[in-house]
């Protein structure tokens, strides 16, 4: 295998930044939606950076997560409490930091996480956790995403975590994220791939009704997800999840954000925006680093 040449530390580069403040932004809402809830505020925008290392083509897709969460994980020192994501890549960071636990180069890390499954795979590695009660504030959280637009806005939740990600994510001082790049779009929902929404079991129906007709517009379609079994999908948190197929992308991703927690019954919604500090994105031709 050819060697990969990586960006230096993200100690050392000037793209990073630990004093980056948490959540959210409130932009004009778009002419169609009337927002229903409070305004959110925005973490500090900078420009984005873009720096890419190249690789030899002979690398496979799971080779180049791997590398991409290697370099996810020099964002992290010991001491640290640190938000541990869910998903296919998020699951080679957590490997990673139970090595190097294992061999001592990180000492005294606390691991939040995001999902049972990323739990179970933290506790098997021998990774002391906790929770947001005990550990409310968060050093760094270190996760993947099913779309990333070019401000870094999110989509986020096809693997069904998308609640305790966000209380995670958005508890913490950064937030880095891992992605391949099929992940890129110009606009949140133009993969044309399920944005979730979860929502409580009660009268579910009535939600997905109403999801749907509020995106007519982007020729949205709305269907429950479902299980392996054909049963409904049920969350680690016992509720259901909506998945949202558009036709054309979001026209303002904060309107429709606060526009779908505006609806009784929705829990949480899959965008998550303007959280993201870096994104470290895995491609053909090796690794590239986004910061903001």
């Amino acid at each position: 295998m050819a060697s990969l040449s990586l960006l230096p530390s993200p100690s050392s580069s000037s793209s990073s930044s630990s004093s980056l403040s948490s959540l959210h932004h409130t932009t004009p809402s778009s002419s169609r939606l009337t927002l229903r809830t409070p305004s959110l505020n925005l973490r500090t925008r900078t420009k984005i950076s873009s720096i890419k290392a190249q690789s030899a083509p002979v690398l496979t897709q799971d080779d180049l997560k791997k590398l991409a969460a290697d370099k996810a994980v020099e964002y992290v020192k010991s001491g640290m409490v640190l938000g541990l994501g869910t998903g296919s890549t998020a699951a080679f960071v957590v490997a990673k930091l139970g090595e190097l636990l294992k061999t001592g180069e990180l000492k005294d890390i606390i691991g939040v996480p995001t999902s049972k499954r990323t739990e179970e795979q933290a506790r098997s590695l021998n990774i002391p956790l906790s929770v947001l009660d005990d550990h409310p504030h968060i050093d760094l959280a270190i996760d993947g995403a099913d779309e990333v637009d070019p401000l870094l806005n999110l989509v986020k939740g096809r693997g069904g975590a998308l609640l305790r990600e966000k209380m995670v994510e958005a508890a913490s001082d950064e937030f880095v994220v891992v992605a391949d790049e099929t992940k890129l779009v110009d606009g949140l929902g133009g993969s044309k791939l399920a944005m979730p929404v979860e929502v409580v079991q009660f009268c579910w129906k009535y939600n997905l009704v109403r999801l749907q007709e509020m995106f007519k517009d982007e020729g949205v379609e709305a269907k429950l997800r479902a299980g392996e079994d054909g049963k409904p999908y049920v969350t680690d948190n016992f509720n259901y999840i909506v998945d949202l197929y558009f036709e054309n992308p979001i026209k303002d991703g904060y309107a429709a954000g606060k526009e779908i927690s505006g609806l009784e019954g929705v829990v949480e919604h899959g965008l998550f925006l303007d959280m993201a500090t870096a994104v470290i994105i895995a491609g053909k031709t090796g690794v590239e680093v986004k910061s903001k």
